[in-house]
């Protein structure tokens, strides 16, 4: 394995972001392609992470620059997990606003992974655009 390089994501990413989010399960990215596409080419930060070629994770973010950084998403593909490279794209995200807090939404199956790494839960509600 090649050093692993996060550089900042390009339009011609995408397909291979939604090859991970499909592979994820993540099929509401998916299924709304045009959707997804947009909202990464207007993110800051959006970050990628390679292999050598190969795009094996990503960081999805917004910010105010002064207060919070939201993680919209945060995915690393699985057979490259508990390499520490979720946490170094979200280092290298909040570096970019070292004054922000960091707040994400977590899947129950992500929640262990968060707490070991200090993060608390916080309490908020969701509405998709179509309930509006």
């Amino acid at each position: 394995m090649e050093a692993i390089e996060v550089r900042s994501f390009q339009e011609n990413d995408f397909q291979t972001v939604q090859q991970l989010n499909e592979e994820e399960g993540w099929s509401n990215l998916v299924e709304k392609n045009e959707e997804t596409l947009c909202s990464w080419l207007n993110s800051e930060p959006a970050l990628i992470a390679l292999d050598g070629n190969e795009v094996i994770g990503y960081l999805r973010g917004l910010t105010d620059g002064a207060t919070t950084l939201y993680v919209c998403e945060l995915l690393v593909k699985e057979s490259y997990r508990k390499q520490g490279i979720a946490e170094r794209l979200v280092r290298l995200a909040h570096e970019c606003y070292p004054s922000t807090r960091i707040e994400m939404i977590a899947t129950q199956q992500s929640q262990g992974y968060y707490e070991s790494r200090g993060y608390r839960a916080f309490y908020g509600f969701r509405k998709a655009s179509e309930e509006m």
